[in-house]
């Protein structure tokens, strides 16, 4: 037997933008735990936003599990939030995902990384050069001496800990990065991505450094780029049937409910969704082939096969929660017949 350290993480209750929260519990088991071993755990819900004082329990439900790559016999446990009946709370947002194992989900989280109060590599007054030179830039000058050792340590613990993580990139402004996470089953990705965010913060503590998550943490009145986290979907019936018929029926549906996808797709959209910096203004949907300023993207690769294949969704921003995206996409797209 031997001392497992299960470090169980959620969201919290605080809006717009839920906090992850985490502890530790200290089991023994005689091999690395598996997910049904895992015991349903509580805490303190009044210190969360999630309960009143005078009836604080809230429960903490394993859904996935993960070895930690930076501690010995270590496991992070990515848990719902349920009331002691058993029934989700309302902060639970993967509750409200609908299960399909045929759908698949890529997000594209950007994000800053910020040192005393400021994108790294920004001078203490003012700013750096315009963006250009920045996005997949190489060399001190455009991404310093720390960034990249942090998101290539974070790319692998990501692997080390089996996150479908497929790639980094620095963006387009300076002191920006990207990362993407892929799944399959509606709920994968978006439990792999808390858990990639995570990672993240946590292993930036030991640099001094914060992960700004906001989409214009630089202010909507300068010429900089906001952050998204552009989000790749796709059915079983989008990638066996599909058709133009079936696509034209789709966007149609994403048009009708533009304002339901918005109100779930991170907070301050307003700022970063203005028709600039390859964004659709944010009371407007519109699609296109190619086009890195439409709503929705679609890859050439889409048409050339017969409008069969995955779409991309550029309106949810880098604080989105990755739950409440998934959840909205397939509730529009239940709407759609494929008879």
């Amino acid at each position: 037997m031997a001392k497992y350290k299960l470090e169980y993480i959620w969201l919290d209750g605080y809006t717009p933008v839920p906090n992850i929260r985490g502890k530790t519990l200290v089991k023994e088991f005689s091999s690395f735990p598996k997910l049904e071993d895992l015991p349903l755990w509580g805490f303190d819900g009044s210190s969360t936003r999630q309960a009143e004082g005078h009836s604080s329990d809230c429960v903490l439900k394993p859904v996935s599990s993960y070895p930690d790559p930076t501690v010995k016999n270590g496991v992070i446990v990515l848990n719902e939030v349920m009331h002691p009946d058993g029934t989700p709370h309302s902060t639970n947002a993967r509750a409200t995902i609908i299960d399909d194992p045929g759908t698949w989900f890529g997000f594209e989280q950007e994000y800053f990384l910020y040192s005393e109060g400021r994108p790294l590599g920004f001078p203490a007054a003012g700013f750096p050069p315009p963006q250009g030179p920045y996005y997949t830039g190489v060399g001190y000058q455009f991404v310093g001496d720390i960034a990249r050792e942090i998101v290539n340590t974070h790319l692998d613990y990501c692997l080390e800990a089996g996150i479908n993580h497929e790639g980094i990139n620095a963006e387009v402004a300076k002191g920006q990065w990207e990362f993407q996470i892929f799944g399959k089953g509606s709920k994968t990705a978006a439990d792999q991505m808390w858990v990639a965010r995570y990672l993240l913060v946590r292993l930036c503590e030991k640099y001094k450094v914060d992960v700004n998550f906001h989409c214009k943490p630089l202010g909507m009145d300068v010429d900089w780029n906001g952050s998204g986290m552009h989000s790749n979907f796709s059915t079983e019936y989008m990638r066996s049937v599909g058709g133009k018929e079936y696509f034209e029926k789709l966007m149609a549906a994403f048009d009708k409910y533009k304002n339901e996808h918005i109100a779930v797709y991170g907070p301050d959209n307003h700022m970063r969704l203005t028709g600039l910096h390859e964004t659709q203004s944010i009371d407007k949907f519109n699609y296109g082939v190619a086009n890195r300023g439409a709503s929705i993207r679609v890859p050439h690769s889409f048409v050339k096969n017969g409008y069969k294949g995955y779409l991309e969704d550029r309106r949810p921003n880098s604080q989105g929660d990755p739950y409440k995206i998934a959840s909205r996409i397939l509730q529009t797209i239940q709407t759609v017949p494929t008879k």
